[in-house]
């Protein structure tokens, strides 16, 4: 069974991580969520859930004005060229649908299925903006418990630099 916003902020809570979230429209792009993100301190991410050509699931959670070279970025990270992950995958594995992926979702992959990789701009943000499992909110953490819950999922927490 997938995990709601609600099982994400026990869960958190019993990680002892503060949140703070802010509810709002559904936002599916960094665009559309422009104005809202202007009002909240902090890194807002841009999250990408790709499959390689031999079957590998990654997720990336970067800053939202991070660009990302798809077509490279294989080269870089040690995987087959990368394309978008199907959302029949995104459920299935991640339990969210497109325009919620979040790294919050990791809790979902209990099997490990699914890389993670962060961008190293989204590590120079205090705190961490992101959705909650949805896309009709907005959840904030500190930067130190963004890593203390992606490695509470049983992930490991692999930064990129994506401006290199």
């Amino acid at each position: 069974m997938t995990a709601s916003p609600d099982t994400l902020f026990a869960y958190l809570d019993s990680l002892a991580i503060a949140h703070t979230t802010h509810r709002h429209a559904p936002v599916f792009t960094v665009e559309e969520g422009r104005d809202l993100k202007a009002s909240m301190p902090g890194g807002h991410t841009k999250n990408l859930f790709l499959k390689d050509k031999d079957g590998a699931y990654v997720l990336i959670s970067a800053e939202a004005h991070t660009q990302i070279r798809l077509n490279q970025l294989h080269r870089h990270i040690g995987t087959k060229r990368l394309s978008f992950g199907s959302p029949e995958d995104l459920l299935a594995l991640l339990g969210v649908t497109p325009g919620s992926v979040t790294a919050f979702a990791l809790m979902n992959d209990t099997a490990g299925k699914v890389r993670f990789i962060v961008d190293a701009a989204l590590l120079a943000c205090d705190p961490v903006n992101s959705h909650p499992l949805t896309n009709t909110a907005t959840t904030a953490i500190s930067r130190d418990d963004f890593r203390r819950f992606v490695e509470a999922t049983g992930h490991a927490f692999e930064t990129f630099d994506f401006s290199a």
